[in-house]
């Protein structure tokens, strides 16, 4: 997996809409990272739901958030418009980003791991943990209380 002080590895991947998203975009901004393992799943809409009722607060502090499943366009697609996400969300069904973060589960879903990553892209923290709560919380620490 990577860890606290790596560089976040750049990827290409499509997202809900299919369009390809590259995370090289993200360079000058703070990112929340999310992986869940399945769109739509209780844990995954609670995680999902926390970050877009603060979202307008990681705006105003320049923080993207991106959502990253290895479920398809389609499934993305549904899933953001059924809760109104207004972030991106990958469609990793080739698996190639959860696999490059080390967050592939042995189900070949996603796990639910959190990275944050300053704006030159590095990663200054890691949540690894099954706890939604506790990636909202971290998140909001590292981003939103400053």
């Amino acid at each position: 997996m990577v860890a606290i002080g790596e560089k976040a590895p750049e990827f290409e991947a499509p997202d809900h809409t299919g369009a390809t998203f590259r995370s090289s975009a993200l360079r000058g901004s703070s990112v929340v990272m999310y992986f869940y393992p399945k769109a739509d799943t209780p844990g995954c809409t609670t995680e999902s739901k926390g970050f877009r009722d603060v979202y307008a607060e990681y705006q105003a502090k320049n923080v993207k958030v991106i959502g990253v499943s290895t479920d398809d366009c389609d499934a993305q697609r549904a899933f953001r418009t059924k809760y109104g996400f207004p972030f991106p969300l990958i469609a990793d069904s080739a698996k190639k980003v959860a696999t490059l973060y080390g967050v592939l589960g042995p189900h070949g879903n996603a796990r639910r791991v959190t990275f944050l990553i300053d704006p030159s892209g590095k990663v200054v923290d890691v949540i690894d943990s099954s706890s939604v709560d506790l990636h909202l919380t971290r998140a909001r620490a590292a981003f939103l209380a400053k």
